[in-house]
């Protein structure tokens, strides 16, 4: 962009806070630097919703809960707010995960638009939907003080004192020249999905057929056999919030990268395909579900990983495997190792699962949140600093929204404090966190923190 088109591009007002991107980790991360209510938060995003991949293309979190016979919840504060939210709605439940992932918190993605609609309203947040972040403004020492939007009416700058980079693809440190890792350049790349909801399903049919077992083996049966041109032997489904419904995960499109509009464009179009091959298996060949039909595709296909920025720590899998503590420990995680691989031939490898010892949870420290020396920028949710396996464990929802919180969090304290982000005194974030309601020790106790338990208490 020349010099003479930026100076005639309309300035909108100055913010304290930008948040780039309002999926999970970027919902959260406003309402955590908008608490109490003393600085200004501007949260950008180019749909026109809130929610991210929630609301887009799934309707579960997980990384609520360690797996395991004794489940410990292992998140809390601001993403409890909209668990409470959506119960008060009637749209929650819990669900078991057949894989081992830990107990689910099911929701209604249509009804979680809106909880994020009023969550964020309350709180004071401004939000710009349809807005798209095209360039980042940057000083003579490469410090971002500014980004460059695209809307409907044309471009528009605007000033922020604090960043935090909630886009999933790490677009801001990707344009304000933020050294990252590209998935696929160094190792194996996570597949694409494109989710899909069915309606008419005789559920009670499918389990008195035997439910996922009897799925699995069933598709495996349509794979070697060549009756249905199916992706991959395992996948799966559960029952929704709508009577009657199903929401599947059972898609695998193979892509060198998920950040080239060209390769993107060809993994939507496919996934698309696989949904509807995925339709005439299920009515051939999966009691219950003879009358059923696909009602929704997620709004775009599902990605799981991109850029990963490089931060002031990277986690890694040995960290996850060891249980590892930190003293600047933000969050906890529990979840193992979801890593869904394409062999060669970009179908016969099945999802890779790697389980963190005993049903433990690690540390996740605030420098993963922070990139190599930056102070006016943090990352949240899955662009975060960590290596592809460990990514593969810490991207569940529960964890992407506790980034959030902690980045919104160290942002408004770094305004008060008036220092930057590698400075930030790691006790007094902590203590703002704690009072938040984040967990940042794994609870000693199960009979008050079990998936079980918790649900009860909610009612």
């Amino acid at each position: 962009m020349s010099p003479l088109i930026h100076e005639r591009i309309p300035v909108l007002p100055e913010t304290d806070v930008l948040v780039v991107g309002a999926g999970s980790a970027g919902c959260c991360a406003a309402l955590a630097a908008r608490e109490g209510g003393r600085h200004r938060v501007l949260l950008l995003e180019r749909y026109g919703f809130l929610g991210g991949t929630s609301t887009q293309m799934l309707d579960t979190f997980y990384g609520f809960f360690t797996p395991g016979e004794q489940p410990r919840k292992v998140a809390g504060g601001i993403p409890d707010r909209v668990v409470d939210a959506l119960d008060a709605a009637r749209a929650v439940f819990l669900r078991p995960n057949t894989y081992g992932a830990g107990t689910g918190v099911n929701y209604n993605p249509e009804r979680l638009k809106l909880v994020w609609d009023e969550l964020v309203a309350q709180a004071g947040v401004r939000v710009l939907l349809h807005a798209t972040l095209v360039a980042a403004e940057t000083d003579a020492a490469g410090r971002v003080t500014g980004a460059v939007i695209s809307t409907k009416r044309g471009f528009f700058r605007i000033a922020a004192r604090r960043f935090i980079d909630a886009s999933g693809d790490a677009d801001l440190c990707f344009l304000a020249g933020v050294p990252f890792e590209q998935a696929g350049d160094l190792g194996p790349a996570q597949t694409l999905t494109t989710t899909f909801r069915m309606s008419n399903v005789d559920l009670a049919a499918y389990e008195a057929a035997g439910g996922k077992s009897m799925l699995r083996q069933r598709m495996a049966a349509a794979v070697d056999k060549g009756t249905h041109a199916l992706p991959r032997k395992d996948g799966s489904l559960h029952r929704m919030n709508a009577t009657g419904c199903i929401s599947t995960v059972a898609g695998r499109v193979a892509l060198a990268d998920a950040t080239d509009f060209e390769q993107l464009t060809a993994a939507e179009q496919e996934g698309r395909r696989q949904a509807f091959i995925f339709e005439q298996f299920f009515r051939d060949c999966v009691p219950g579900f003879a009358a059923s039909h696909i009602i929704g595709l997620s709004h775009q296909i599902g990605v799981r990983e991109t850029r990963r920025v490089y931060g002031e720590y990277r986690l890694t899998r040995e960290d996850c495997l060891r249980v590892a503590r930190f003293d600047d420990a933000v969050l906890l995680c529990g979840a193992p190792g979801e890593d869904h691989r394409a062999a060669p031939d970009g179908k016969s490898e099945e999802t890779v699962w790697d389980y963190i010892p005993g049903g433990a949870a690690y540390d996740v420290p605030y420098r993963t949140l922070v990139p190599r020396g930056r102070d006016e920028l943090w990352v949240a949710g899955r662009c975060f600093s960590a290596t592809h396996e460990a990514h593969a464990s810490c991207r569940s929802m529960a964890q992407t929204m506790s980034m959030g919180a902690a980045a919104g969090c160290a942002a408004a304290l770094s305004l008060e404090l008036n220092c930057g982000a590698r400075d930030l005194p790691i006790p007094a974030l902590r203590e703002r966190l704690r009072t938040t309601g984040a967990v940042l020790e794994t609870p000693a106790t199960v009979a008050r923190t079990g998936a079980a338990e918790w649900a009860a208490n909610r009612r």
